[in-house]
């Protein structure tokens, strides 16, 4: 057998990635301490602004507060348009992390935007369980605190429907109030909504499925807002505990992109504690029995039976939601008797379907023209 030589032909051209690298020009000890010096003022930049993280400007938006009691407050956004739709919207926000994260920004604004195109918008604005609230179920959040909303937007607008619209675990707990209240409810709109955990492949199901929660519960009584952190910083590791710091020293003398990092650090680290009832029922019924899309969960003495849903209904998800699979809350649309129905998917992430340039461009035309024809 014949075999070939592997050493390189004299005669041959080096390679053009080769020979740039041979011939490019090393920095002298100067240049290397002025890049140094740089890295290092940058460095110390980014540790100051780190500091002002909590100070950041978040939710903005001019608002009255309408009710308050221990486990929320009820806000309605004042107008920015002289004539604003006939059917109030209510925002039932979910209960991890806080609500400002639909007013971030004025140029990435949900609420903005909706007011902007002439709704009517009422958010429910959940505060921070204590100790005493850790019995809190959601035949509370649902039957009580949603329902006194409701009511109390109904009465001030003269109407008997409204638009039930939720994001996340909000929009699991909107669909659920519109099994039980649907008299109540002229459109259903969901975001990411948490339904059919069978078919939810994320990190954090996968987590939720395995959880022993009477050992944290029975230990903690609420669920610490330490935990959920720790749970939602374990999705991504190096993009959330390494990458996004080194991307904001890169950028640290850009205005526009610290100011948009603050407000987005500002908001993954301020997750409250959830109810302790509340959690329970929540990973064992809806992601380690699967009972909601099942028709078989139960809250107080009521059953929660998807199929009963006959409003119209937009349900909207993330390609690339990496905390809700898509498949996870498109088995919303097939659970329901809706006539109306329609679902709306967008190549996005589960934070970028509500607060970036791209939901504000894409997302949220189609919602408002949505909306616009069934809030008359």
């Amino acid at each position: 057998m014949k075999l070939e030589s592997v050493v390189p032909d004299k005669g041959k051209k080096m390679p053009e990635k080769e020979e740039k690298i041979k011939h490019e020009k090393k920095p002298t000890v100067e240049e290397a301490l002025r890049i140094l010096e740089e890295h290092s003022r940058k460095v110390e930049k980014t540790r100051e602004v780190l500091h002002t993280a909590g100070n950041i400007d978040v939710g903005i938006l001019s608002h009255e507060i309408v009710d308050e009691t221990r486990l929320y407050k009820l806000l309605h956004y004042r107008p920015l348009v002289s004539r604003t739709a006939k059917t109030p919207i209510v925002f039932v926000y979910a209960l991890m992390n806080k609500s400002y994260i639909l007013d971030l920004q004025p140029d990435k604004s949900w609420l903005r935007n909706l007011l902007s195109q002439g709704f009517n918008v009422y958010l429910i604005d959940w505060k921070t369980p204590t100790n005493i609230d850790k019995y809190a179920s959601f035949d509370d959040y649902v039957n009580f605190y949603i329902d006194d909303c409701v009511n109390l937007v109904s009465k001030e607008n003269s109407v008997e429907k409204l638009t039930l619209h939720g994001y996340c675990l909000g929009s699991t707990m909107a669909a659920m109030y519109t099994t039980l209240h649907q008299e109540k409810v002229r459109n259903l709109v969901t975001i990411a909504p948490i339904i059919d955990t069978e078919n939810d492949g994320t990190v954090l199901a996968n987590f939720a499925r395995h959880l022993n929660v009477d050992k944290v519960i029975d230990t903690c009584g609420n669920f610490p807002r330490e935990y959920l952190y720790a749970c939602f910083s374990m999705l991504k590791p190096f993009k959330q505990g390494v990458n996004k710091y080194i991307n904001l020293v890169e950028n640290i003398d850009n205005a526009n992109f610290v100011q948009n990092f603050l407000r987005i650090e500002k908001w993954l680290y301020d997750t409250p504690t959830i109810a302790g009832e509340t959690f329970k029922q929540w990973i064992e019924d809806i992601y380690q029995k699967n009972l909601l899309v099942k028709n078989e969960m139960k809250i107080g003495e009521n059953n929660i039976d998807l199929s009963k849903i006959r409003v119209p209904l937009l349900n909207i998800v993330a390609e690339e939601d990496h905390l809700v699979s898509p498949q996870c809350s498109v088995a919303l649309n097939d659970s329901v008797s809706s006539l109306d129905k329609r679902l709306m998917h967008f190549h996005t992430g589960h934070v970028g379907l509500i607060a970036s340039s791209y939901s504000q461009n894409n997302v949220l035309p189609k919602v408002g023209q949505w909306l616009r024809v069934r809030s008359q």
